[in-house]
């Protein structure tokens, strides 16, 4: 069976069109501070703490390159190890605690998250940030 031009050639620029498409939609990735901002957008910073309850933590979220946030109730606690260079947002978490709760002067080991699940580094942590959610003002 033969095809003409005419009908491979419309069937070519739909197929590239559709390739290409992802390239030109694509957002420029935000970089780790950017990506915390976001986070933190409308929540007002606590005095921080020396220790979480990590039995609480509901969510926890690697910043690359930045912080690890965990997540309490409503609050975010913000964490900005020493080492937050070795952060990958893909990294797995190992965290051993020795008492019942996570502490400043506790360490994270990083794990490669691909199948070999390879030791990359460790962090250490310092203190927490809470950020709570900004009451909004009701207009009287």
């Amino acid at each position: 069976m033969k095809k003409s031009v005419g009908t491979i050639a419309p069937a070519l620029i739909a197929a590239a069109a559709l390739l290409a498409a992802p390239a030109v939609q694509a957002k420029p990735k935000l970089t780790g501070e950017e990506q915390l901002a976001k986070m933190l957008e409308g929540r007002e910073a606590g005095k921080p703490v020396n220790c979480i309850p990590l039995s609480q933590a509901t969510d926890t979220t690697v910043i690359e390159k930045t912080a690890i946030v965990y997540r309490i109730g409503s609050t975010l606690y913000v964490n900005r190890p020493t080492n937050a260079d070795l952060l990958d947002d893909d990294d797995i978490l190992v965290t051993r605690l020795y008492g019942s709760q996570l502490c400043s002067v506790d360490t994270v080991q990083l794990h490669d998250r691909s199948g070999s699940h390879m030791w990359s580094g460790f962090v250490g942590l310092r203190e927490f940030v809470p950020y709570k959610k900004v009451k909004k003002e009701s207009g009287n």
